[in-house]
């Protein structure tokens, strides 16, 4: 009996022997990614080029989260854990949830068209409310509308938006579903339909259906020149003046500004929030405390245009499927002097918010590299190369649709232009080969010489999406 009892006594200490080395295993894992993405975003913060707040968390538990410079410079007001930020597009994301609910509550149809909400644009005709979900609408850019028809030292809203756009009938881009486009005015027009489907504002509307049942405590709808008012523990957002040579907050550049006129604008932009609550959004996305599995499937799946093409863009969020990571959905915001990010893992549960309150041309967000560390494995550390080197790249292009593209040489980067008033930033991995700064899916640049060490053309590719694409230099 005693030798039986003594085997089982050793037995229950090798097991409790490998269940604390697996334990410690884990333990100094998590150091030492907590390490490394401090010292990532350390290191980007002292090269001036990172300015806020980050979370990584793992089935909802936080591996790392830390703040980086300041708030409030004039103040010299430092950013803490709890601080607020406009959210710029991520506020997408929860203008479709309030359109999902909606439908789930029988008061619309995905498949409704817009004419039946906003009588005003009746003229629009086969463009449906999943249309607008999805950037498949082809409506005109409201803001490139308002640059030469709204009387810019007024502040506008949304009616006054759609009453602009039904009295200059701006064309449609193309017809509904036949591509897509990201579109700033099909989010803003989903806003005034649940205003007006709802009977209440988007911003009680958002409170009452999302941020308090999730006890969201810190997020709200602020149009902070529109209806100013006091928050506490608020970021200021910065942009860099060329003419005054330092950084300002939009404000200071004069009410003629398309951040101060546009700022009455909500459902496109405008919510804001901080990384507790966004931790808290992501949970319940995980639950069904909001909507059930059914409703989430829509969310979170890649719609595709008539030719079958596929958009990666779900209601509200980008969508990627790699072999790597599993499936993630992930969404983007720049505007008014910030730039934010939010990322959800759902295969593998892992979530990854970024808030600054810095948006320059030398403003970083280090995702694929953040997202390498959470995953264990070696950071890709770009190189450097001379101007003289970038300066060859820069100029204009024609693809294989005869449409002119851009590469522009600034500050000393390489920049692609995605709309007159946003930029992506190309990031040199070798000689010829750049990457899209925090794009997911990854897209690459890679610029092919000629003979005489001219540059010829671009190759663009996003190997996870089958995009294989050429443009020729043509100046």
């Amino acid at each position: 009996m005693k030798k039986i009892l003594f085997i089982s006594f050793s037995l229950i200490a090798i097991i409790s022997c490998k269940k604390n080395n697996k334990i410690a295993k884990a333990e100094t894992i998590t150091k030492n990614r907590v390490s490394e993405l401090d010292a990532l975003y350390n290191d980007i913060y002292q090269k001036g080029v990172f300015n806020g707040n980050v979370l990584v968390a793992e089935k909802g538990n936080i591996i790392f989260e830390k703040s980086y410079g300041l708030a409030d410079e004039k103040l010299k007001k430092k950013l803490n854990k709890k601080t607020v930020f406009e959210l710029a597009s991520v506020s997408k994301q929860f203008t479709a949830m309030g359109i999902v609910q909606l439908a789930k509550n029988g008061k619309l149809s995905y498949n409704d068209l817009i004419s039946k909400y906003i009588p005003e644009l009746k003229k629009y005709e086969n463009v449906t409310i999943k249309n607008l979900l999805t950037h498949t609408g082809g409506l005109s850019d409201y803001m490139l509308l308002s640059e030469d028809n709204w009387d810019r030292t007024k502040i506008t809203t949304n009616k006054d938006m759609i009453n602009l756009i039904e009295k200059l009938e701006p064309k449609k881009r193309f017809n509904p579903n036949d591509k897509w486009e990201y579109s700033n005015t099909g989010y803003l027009i989903l806003a005034t339909i649940i205003e007006r489907v709802s009977g209440v504002s988007f911003e009680q509307y958002l409170h009452q259906s999302i941020f308090e049942p999730l006890k969201m405590e810190n997020t709200f709808v602020y149009r902070r020149r529109f209806q100013p008012k006091e928050v506490k523990n608020y970021a200021q957002g910065y942009i860099y003046s060329d003419s005054l040579k330092k950084k300002i907050i939009p404000d200071e550049l004069g009410n003629k500004h398309y951040v101060i006129y546009l700022d009455g604008i909500v459902g496109d932009g405008m919510v804001n929030s901080n990384l507790t609550d966004l931790l808290k959004w992501d949970r319940a996305l995980y639950k069904n405390s909001l909507i059930n599995d059914e409703d989430k499937k829509m969310i979170f799946s890649s719609y595709k245009t008539n030719d079958n093409s596929e958009t990666d863009y779900g209601f509200g969020w980008m969508i990627d499927s790699t072999k790597t990571y599993g499936k993630i959905v992930s969404h983007s915001g720049s505007w008014a002097g910030y730039r934010t990010y939010i990322e959800r893992n759902l295969d593998n549960d892992k979530t990854i918010i970024i808030l600054q309150n810095n948006s320059t041309s030398k403003t970083e967000i280090p995702i694929k590299n953040t997202r390498r560390i959470l995953y264990n494995q070696e950071i890709e550390k770009p190189i450097k190369l001379e101007p003289q080197i970038l300066k060859l790249y820069a100029g204009k292009y024609m693809n294989e649709k005869q449409k002119e593209k851009e590469v522009i040489y600034e500050n000393g980067k390489l920049y692609v232009p995605m709309s007159p008033d946003f930029k992506v930033e190309l990031i040199p991995v070798s000689k010829t080969k750049f990457i899209i700064d925090g794009f997911s899916p990854e897209v690459t640049y890679t610029f092919i010489m000629n003979k005489n060490g001219e540059v010829e053309k671009y190759r663009v590719q996003q190997e996870s999406q089958g995009v294989d694409k050429e443009a020729k230099r043509i100046k």
